[in-house]
């Protein structure tokens, strides 16, 4: 059952503000005022110690006891994700799934100090000219960390996703910054968690939610001196404005932000010869997956303009234009969304049939085309629009398609469709994309992220504001560690991983 509260230092807790949810028939939730801000923080890094000390095992057994709780809630926290969010209920099924498998990933990660990626140099005593002294490193946690819940992915980028997964997994605190759009499933999930708090017998403020204004809430949250690193998954403006105040601090913190991407196709010309009929419908499907409300959206798709782009253009609008609307995730997204059609609209050549939806919240699909001078001279053209629309950029020839690759902002991702007959523009194309983007896909669509070691969900900026991080994967655990070295140390001091010496000599 909801209680619309806080969850501050093992405790709910109310507020004087509240915000009522239209979608749970007015349902009130306490906004965490900045005096409870200040209380989690400090309960986080009080709490930080001793939740860092805790063996790697138990730890395990913590994160898989959560996973438990989630299962156990299932259903409950689905009827209330498809309230929320408008999400279809499969959707909702498939992505606890998703966000139990993070969890379970991570702790049987942790069971194996590979992870920790230990480095050890024995002394040596008689080096000449001088001796070097025994030294070893390991990482450790950062500290007590701020998770930014998603708009788009109730369950497995918010209150349990893969940032909070992460950090637990690393020994960090977390505090969730719920999100508005489904507070109640964040908080039934936030329910979850506390329940494996208890069972495992974790301190008290091993995790915390906090529900409220992001200007206002999470502001007070990442300009905290308690915190000491912040995951975000959101929009450019939001992403930006968070960083600058982490970065502004008197001691400035890492902001691990995802911020969006337009996550180009190029359709080489022999792919387009073999099949460009059925990349213009699977396109087309990516493009209106969950009304267009990933963060790998393929946005844009490029080709060299000619009879086969004109077919994969004809085969996608017909798909687009029998595409029925669909709900999204909220009021404001819905329209900012028809703002930025609109704004295509007055730029571009629309291809698919305007329509009209009386439906509340309800999204349209719609395609344009330019061409590829007309793209790069307009740098609004470059913006995400969050949700089913994407555009056809036409090239005039290989050159200029080389040419729009050169220009791209950082993307999530750059697929490539080709044959083996386009092996030569594609090795052109390919160190070129390679500076773009954190995933290249060939011969795909990149409306799937899968959770495995391998993934990487980032990419250089705006998509992402470390190039070096993935929100998405097992990699995604070294943004909450911290290496330190340990030098002249006796074994009994030093961590487990340090104090054994074969395998690990550098």
């Amino acid at each position: 059952m909801l209680n619309g509260k806080n969850l501050i230092d093992g405790n709910w807790v109310g507020s004087p503000n509240t915000s009522i949810s239209d979608d749970l028939d007015g349902f009130e939730f306490a906004q965490a005022t900045l005096d409870q801000v200040d209380q989690a923080c400090r309960a986080s890094q009080k709490c930080f110690r001793k939740f860092s000390s805790i063996s790697r095992k138990v730890r395990a057994e913590f994160l898989n006891q959560i996973a438990d709780e989630i299962e156990s809630l299932g259903e409950e926290i689905t009827k209330t994700g498809v309230r929320e969010t408008g999400l279809p209920e499969a959707r909702l099924q498939g992505e606890r799934g998703r966000t139990i498998g993070q969890l379970r990933m991570f702790a049987q990660l942790i069971l194996n100090e590979d992870y920790l990626d230990v480095r050890i140099d024995q002394a040596l005593p008689d080096r000449q000219p001088l001796p070097r002294p025994d030294i070893r490193l390991t990482h450790r946690p950062i500290g007590p960390v701020v998770v930014f819940g998603a708009s788009n992915f109730p369950l497995a980028f918010s209150t349990a996703g893969g940032d909070t997964a992460s950090a637990l997994a690393a020994g960090c605190p977390v505090i969730v910054k719920g999100h508005g759009a489904h507070a109640g499933t964040a908080e039934l999930v936030g329910q979850a968690i506390m329940a494996a708090v208890e069972t495992c017998r974790m301190p008290k403020a091993t995790f915390q939610l906090l529900q409220g204004a992001g200007r206002i809430v999470g502001t007070a949250l990442v300009q905290h001196p308690e915190i000491k690193a912040v995951g975000f998954t959101g929009s450019a403006a939001g992403g930006r404005a968070l960083y600058d105040l982490c970065h502004a601090r008197q001691s400035p913190i890492p902001f691990y932000g995802e911020l969006g991407s337009i996550n180009p196709i190029f359709c080489l010309p022999n792919a387009l010869l073999e099949r460009s009929t059925q990349i213009g419908v699977d396109w087309a499907a990516s493009l209106t997956m969950g009304a267009g409300q990933f963060c790998t959206n393929p946005g844009i798709m490029i080709g060299i303009k000619g009879k086969e782009f004109d077919n994969l253009q004809d085969a996608a609008v017909a798909e687009l234009n029998d595409c029925a609307s669909q709900k999204m995730l909220t009021k404001g997204i819905q329209s900012a969304y028809v703002a930025g059609v609109a704004h295509l609209r007055e730029r571009l050549t629309e291809l698919t049939q305007p329509r009209q939806t009386e439906k509340e919240r309800y999204g349209i699909p719609a395609a344009f085309k330019t061409s590829a001078r007309n793209w790069l001279s307009d740098k609004t053209l470059h913006h995400e629009v969050f949700g089913a629309a994407g555009i056809f950029i036409e090239c005039d020839d290989e050159s200029e398609m080389t040419e729009l690759a050169e220009r791209l902002d950082g993307q999530l991702t750059v697929t490539l469709q080709l044959t083996t007959s386009d092996s030569k523009l594609s090795r052109a194309l390919l160190p070129i994309l390679e500076e773009k983007a954190g995933r290249l896909l060939c011969n795909g669509f990149p409306t799937g992220v899968e959770v495995s070691s391998a993934m990487m969900h980032g990419g250089p900026y705006p998509a992402s504001t470390d190039v070096r991080a993935t929100s998405v994967g097992t990699l995604g655990i070294t943004r909450w560690l911290r290496p330190v070295a340990y030098q002249g140390f006796p074994k009994e001091l030093l961590h487990d991983e340090l104090q054994a010496t074969q395998n690990k000599i550098i």
